[in-house]
């Protein structure tokens, strides 16, 4: 799904497909409303105590912002299939992991840039610490990460799978 190297974002075409009609909607139909919104708050009067003028000019903002978020992420990104269903661990997979070998304490996460973020599971890019650290091994295998303290962690890799979201 998702790998981000200094300047690439690999995507799946499905998830390219998705940001890209986001995008389009976002400075076709979405500007041309929000600009309704403050032409029309414009014609109440006075800007200072405007409340729907100023609601409307920071929704537009915001709107903006996520444009060049957008924009910035197509331009380096790079189309690629969904990892492979092989038990090595790669970006756009849900992996369970077993803290220092307890198969007791696990967590399962999805490996993958906050674009592919859910409320169905919890979300690791693949630049953060743990990310890192599991990235390339196998079921079966260990891993080890840095913890923000300095200290290492080890993991064991209990599943590896694609994501079907």
């Amino acid at each position: 799904m998702t790998q981000t190297s200094e300047n690439v974002t690999w995507l799946t075409q499905e998830a390219y497909n998705k940001l890209k009609a986001e995008l389009e909607y976002l400075t076709g139909p979405a500007r041309a409303e929000i600009s309704a919104k403050i032409a029309a708050a414009r014609e109440e009067g006075d800007l200072r105590e405007n409340g729907g003028y100023h609601a409307a000019k920071e929704e537009q903002g915001k709107q903006e912002l996520r444009v060049r978020q957008l924009t910035q992420l197509l331009e380096s990104a790079k189309v690629g299939e969904a990892p492979a269903a092989d038990g090595a661990v790669a970006p756009g997979m849900v992996v369970t992991i077993a803290f220092d070998g307890d198969e007791d304490d696990t967590l399962t996460f999805l490996l993958a840039s906050r674009e592919y973020a859910s409320s169905d599971i919890e979300t690791y890019s693949p630049q953060s610490p743990l990310g890192t650290g599991v990235i390339g091994h196998k079921v079966g295998e260990d891993a080890e990460y840095e913890l923000p303290n300095g200290k290492k962690a080890q993991v064991k890799i209990l599943k590896a799978e694609p994501y079907e979201g």
